[in-house]
């Protein structure tokens, strides 16, 4: 597809929408806000140019079209949980910069990889662990984890092609998959769960705070993780059962590494405290975003971080451009009384199911709705919001609908090559065809609902939250 065509979709999605009737109740400029939503959506999705940009048009436009007054539209920049992401990343390079995260990687393997399926929980254990704090799943997985995970499936002279079986298309695969849980763990597993944690208040008045959030995936997710790279292993197995020379290379990697240096002290030191004041919230009353301003603050007076890290940091200041406008678009959207109309009219066709039936089909059309979709971020800020409505109005509690929708936008990425930003890295190193991943994500889609959905479930109940 050209990119000629690419903004012909875009500028087609948003002319549907601006000459079809505006419902009763909506004004224009909601109407054109709806627009210019709904082709930012497609742009994220079809991507004539970087979704960075699609964005920046898009406030832009809500700008010049004065559908929002300059500041309103621009407010998003200001959001706390914007700065939030900011600093994570930051705080991501930190872990890269000082080699903090190949150590504790290296320590996995030497711990469990003396066999291919203990080597990808050696891998999955790692990018989980780093999830607790760091919400660049790109940076911690594709930076971290894949180069990595590469150089073991090169070890056993598995490479892209004939020998591909041999190790190294199961230990990318099964990483991935992991990752995505690791994503649905923590509000930090990935940059949209926080898009979600507000939206989540705005729509249902349901607080997810980082504690919430970790306590209520807590036994799921780790069933998930210790399930899905065994699945994978019966439906995938590597020819490379036995894996001896993964542990010595940990040692030999560890050995030249050496002891813990003062920027990697540093480094460890922030990453317990950030989280652990993130963690207690209600006992000192901190904002999240403000213990992450604290942290990279701590991180740039010890030199762990210079100035020339934080401008340099592309990829944080991306998310941060695109995070800003959405959060104020769908903020904006919510409060325009579309997606109330929009839980009306659907909550009609679940009209008469009992509130159990009701979710499961919602949830399913929810999760599945991804194979459309790019990106989680895009997903979440298209269908958050009017899904989360409909679920309330056919009878699901709150906390339970937002639980759900929460995790399971994360856990849909396994679907697809292209689901989240860590998929074209682990499907570009051309291990796996396209047809055993899309067929193994379905396999993998199955367990992990069925897990959120007994397990998960259960556990909710026995924590009382619904």
């Amino acid at each position: 597809m050209t990119q000629g065509m690419r903004w012909g979709i875009v500028i087609a999605s948003a002319l549907v929408v601006l000459l079809a009737p505006v419902p009763e109740g909506i004004t224009v400029e909601s109407w054109r806000l709806m627009a210019i939503f709904t082709a930012t959506i497609v742009g994220s999705i079809v991507r004539p140019v970087p979704a960075g940009a699609i964005v920046f048009l898009g406030v832009a436009a809500i700008a010049v079209t004065k559908t929002l007054p300059a500041r309103e539209a621009l407010a998003g920049y200001a959001d706390p949980l914007v700065w939030l992401v900011l600093c994570a990343f930051f705080m991501s390079r930190g872990v890269l910069k000082t080699g903090l995260g190949r150590r504790i990687a290296f320590l996995f393997i030497r711990a469990l990889g003396k066999n291919s399926l203990g080597l990808s929980y050696a891998l999955a254990g790692t990018d989980t662990v780093l999830a607790a704090f760091l919400p660049s799943n790109s940076a911690r997985c594709g930076g971290v984890i894949f180069p990595i995970a590469r150089s073991l499936a090169e070890a056993y002279d598995s490479k892209p092609g004939p020998t591909a079986r041999r190790l190294g298309a199961y230990l990318l695969l099964t990483i991935y998959q992991c990752d995505v849980v690791a994503c649905a763990a923590f509000i930090t597993g990935q940059a949209s769960n926080v898009i979600v944690a507000k939206l989540a208040f705005e729509a249902a008045q349901v607080e997810l705070t980082y504690s919430k959030w970790l306590i209520g995936s807590s036994v799921p997710a780790l069933l998930a993780l210790l399930f899905v790279p065994w699945l994978l292993f019966r439906l995938f197995p590597p020819e490379v059962k036995v894996t001896p020379h993964a542990t010595e290379l940990a040692r030999e990697e560890l050995a030249k590494i050496g002891p813990l240096k003062r920027d990697e002290r540093m480094m460890l030191f922030v990453f317990v405290g950030v989280a652990g004041l993130w963690m207690t919230t209600k006992l000192h009353g901190m904002d999240p975003a403000v213990v992450a301003l604290l942290g990279v603050s701590a991180l740039c007076v010890s030199n762990v971080l210079d100035w020339n890290d934080i401008t340099s940091e592309k990829g944080a200041w991306d998310v941060f451009l695109w995070y800003g406008g959405v959060v104020k678009m769908a903020e904006a959207i919510g409060r325009s009384g579309i997606t109330e109309k929009f839980a009306q009219t659907a909550a009609g066709y679940t009209e008469g199911l009992a509130w159990g039936v009701a979710l499961a089909i919602l949830l399913l059309v929810y999760f599945y709705a991804h194979y459309g979709f790019a990106s989680i971020t895009a997903h979440v800020t298209a269908m958050f919001v009017p899904f989360v409505a409909v679920l309330i109005a056919a009878g699901t509690p709150p906390l339970l609908a937002v639980l759900l929708l929460a995790y399971f936008s994360n856990l849909s990425a396994a679907l697809t090559h292209y689901g989240t930003t860590t998929a074209p890295i682990y499907f570009g190193a051309n291990y796996i065809s396209q047809k055993d991943w899309w067929r193994l994500g379905l396999y993998v889609s199955f367990a992990t609902i069925a897990i959120w959905s007994t397990v998960g479930l259960a556990w909710w109940k026995i924590l009382g939250w619904w």
